[in-house]
């Protein structure tokens, strides 16, 4: 059975940055159920508290985040940058330790976005991007889906179990 690393925000868990949650959502409560889930926020697990102040990527890419060219700032101009790297390699060392090939994580995330990220001004301008944990599992081979596409990664799910 195939486990799925999957944010923690996604199944309920007040761990947003404003204290908030979102889900849970039926398939991810399904695959909690069997066994399946390992949960993760990396942020917290990075060391920010929650809430903490919301953070985002100028430019929105976490892979020049994971390079050293661009850093995650809070509104407030805080560099949390070394939290940010310390929770997606937490998240790597879950992925590696259960043999995760696959993650459903938190879209439009500074750590958890897989298809788009905002830009950096704090204004909700999204660009096509990704958070530094995402790209980082995706860097390792792992798929990372969202919570608007649990129906793929459903799919996706399946085609494992029956690759054995």
């Amino acid at each position: 059975m195939h486990k799925i690393l999957v944010s923690r925000c996604l199944l309920g868990h007040r761990v947003r940055y404003d204290g908030g949650a979102h889900g849970p959502f039926d398939p991810l409560q399904q695959w909690q159920a069997e066994g399946r889930v390992v949960a993760v926020c990396p942020e917290v697990a990075g060391g920010l508290g929650t809430p903490r102040p919301p953070a985002e990527i100028p430019g929105g890419q976490g892979g020049q985040v994971l390079d050293g060219l661009r850093p995650v700032l809070t509104d407030n101009g805080e560099d949390v940058t070394a939290a940010f790297c310390d929770g997606a390699r937490q998240a790597l060392a879950l992925v590696q330790a259960h043999g995760i090939r696959m993650a459903v994580l938190k879209a439009r995330s500074p750590s958890c976005g897989n298809r788009e990220a905002y830009d950096g001004s704090f204004s909700g301008v999204k660009v096509a991007g990704e958070g530094v944990t995402a790209a980082l599992l995706r860097r390792a081979g792992v798929e990372v889906f969202n919570e608007q596409e649990l129906d793929a990664a459903a799919q996706r799910l399946a085609r494992l179990d029956l690759e054995g």
